[in-house]
């Protein structure tokens, strides 16, 4: 009940501050790993916009590695930003500046990574959301396969909690859908990676029916590739998290994107609940240390709620 209290009361701030006509003056910056997923650079264009619109200076960019994010850290902090949303590369290399930030008096929200050094970590399970995806696909594998059929995982292990994520999909799977043969499990965190790592997938097992996939972008290749081969029939699926909107429009039009895990809304709800959080931090509210945050599986009977 708490943590659906706050997020009213975010929501709540993002109404107020922008029905009250005032403005404020401050300073955001957002580093994430990659502005080319949708989910991630969609919620920094609307945060963007929201920011800008409440008078205050929004930057944002992303980074290849954990030490180009430290020093996109201590650039915010150079320069003075009230608060810091982070996307962190390695909690264990950021640990150090971020705690610098704090120390400066700016406001560190860390989206989706349990650190220490934060105000607010807004958090997932990743192994739970891993769970989630591999449910769905074992359960299309025992309804319109018969439990048997070939499948393959991209993943993107290089990551901590991605990992977790991976392990969840692996797990569940194995378990749900035993007599089902996993014949890859390929890195691909962005469409061009799942459509390159698809059509190798394809080439080596012409008979596989179902992709599980970390994240939406990898969902939205590997759908790509199953129709450029002509391999789209009705019981192949592809299943991931984000809900991004081409993830949707898959859906909707009954290509191989059969279900994504939408995580606590669209890239347009996610701006809103952090801009309203950020805004309580910024207005010297105490927040919640960890909010977690709802995992939504989205079905070509529910995309109306992605658009919310």
């Amino acid at each position: 009940m708490k943590k659906f209290l706050v997020l009213a009361c975010a929501a709540a701030l993002v109404i107020g501050f922008g029905s009250c006509g005032k403005k404020s003056k401050y300073s955001i910056g957002f580093t994430v790993q990659d502005l080319s997923n949708p989910t991630w650079g969609g919620t920094a264009k609307e945060l963007d916009r929201l920011v800008t619109e409440d008078g205050g200076e929004f930057t944002y960019m992303d980074t290849k590695n954990p030490n180009e994010q430290i020093k996109q850290v201590e650039n915010l902090i150079s320069k003075g930003v009230d608060a810091i949303i982070i996307h962190v590369t390695d909690p264990y290399s950021l640990e150090n500046v971020l705690g610098e930030a704090r120390k400066a008096g700016i406001k560190v929200y860390s989206w989706d990574t349990d650190i220490e050094n934060s105000d607010v970590n807004w958090l997932i399970s990743n192994y739970e959301l891993g769970c989630v995806i591999g449910e769905q696909a074992a359960q299309w594998i025992n309804e319109k396969l018969d439990g048997n059929a070939e499948y393959a995982v991209l993943n993107y292990d290089t990551e901590a909690i991605l990992l977790e994520r991976g392990n969840g999909i692996r797990d569940t799977m194995a378990k749900l859908a035993p007599n089902a043969k996993k014949v890859a499990d390929q890195s691909a965190i962005n469409a061009r990676e799942g459509q390159s790592a698809t059509e190798t997938i394809l080439q080596a097992n012409p008979n596989l029916k179902v992709i599980a996939c970390i994240g939406g972008g990898g969902a939205v290749g590997a759908n790509n590739a199953v129709k450029a081969a002509g391999k789209l029939t009705p019981d192949f699926g592809v299943f991931a998290a984000d809900a991004t909107d081409l993830e949707i429009e898959a859906i909707e039009n009954d290509e191989a994107v059969r279900m994504s895990v939408m995580i606590s809304g669209s890239p347009k709800a996610n701006a809103r609940i952090i801009f309203g959080l950020v805004k309580q931090l910024l207005a010297g509210e105490k927040l919640d240390k960890k909010i977690m945050r709802e995992l939504i599986p989205i079905t070509k009977e529910n995309t109306d709620l992605t658009r919310q």
